[in-house]
């Protein structure tokens, strides 16, 4: 089992697009960094939870695309055509899915790691600041719902129609575009520029309101549960991938 996730994450990661993506996120990770986040946001400091999550929430349009794409090498007609071959594996097929799973959300992982890295060699070239552990609640709130959802949402659409992923790529640009309450306003970064303007005080701690993290919390348990039904799906009982990949 080892092997093949190893096999199947040089698939997603030893290629033209992840390098591609890398580097424009961190192109745009740069750019954000040094126009926007320096300054600070709702007038806390640039290292403050606050600042880090407007980062991140910049950068979720991108790492949401990178999610997606590393669907699309198991749900794209292509991948589909050629599954008599990649799922011919000596294992069990529902194994073969969950690694396949799990190279997806890795992939997924590594690029928001690449974007945190990033903002903690910004912080510390340019403020000699280190504590990074105070930014660790903005990022699994802010990352870990949104690509959990996106893992499985997409690899739920892509069953049903491959294009389905690319048109889902899309989400994030339009929520940006919207005014959303501030229980959804972690999708398009409101929440981290006029939620510490009502809290009455100069940089506030970060605090996050029962709505939000409801709000969250709900799509983190959206995309499990979405995730489990693409796995039932993809690996119906008694069923087989590679005798449905002969079949189709």
């Amino acid at each position: 089992m080892g092997k093949i996730f190893r096999y199947e994450c040089r698939r997603l990661l030893w290629n033209k697009f992840f390098i591609g993506l890398a580097v424009v996120l961190l192109l745009y990770g740069a750019f954000v960094l040094h126009a926007v986040t320096i300054l600070g946001v709702a007038h806390t400091a640039p290292f403050s939870p606050w600042s880090f999550g407007d980062y991140l929430s910049r950068m979720m349009p991108l790492l949401w695309i990178g999610m997606l794409f590393f669907l699309t090498f198991y749900t794209s007609p292509q991948a589909r055509r050629t599954a008599i071959l990649t799922d011919a594996a000596p294992m069990p097929p529902k194994q073969y899915v969950l690694v396949r799973c799990a190279a997806a959300l890795t992939g997924g992982v590594l690029l928001s790691l690449l974007c945190m890295a990033e903002a903690a060699v910004f912080y510390g070239r340019m403020f000699r600041w280190y504590s990074w552990g105070s930014l660790l609640l903005p990022a699994l709130v802010t990352l870990l719902p949104a690509l959990v959802f996106a893992l499985g949402s997409g690899w739920l659409l892509g069953r049903l129609r491959p294009w389905l992923v690319y048109v889902w790529m899309a989400v994030p640009f339009l929520l940006a575009a919207l005014s959303l309450p501030e229980a959804f306003g972690l999708w398009n970064g409101s929440f981290f520029t006029a939620h510490p303007l009502t809290l009455g005080v100069l940089d506030p701690d970060f605090v996050l309101p029962a709505a939000v993290l409801a709000a969250q919390l709900l799509l983190l348990i959206a995309g499990i549960l979405l995730l489990q039904i693409a796995f039932r799906a993809a690996v119906p009982p008694g069923g087989s991938i590679t005798r449905r990949a002969v079949r189709r």
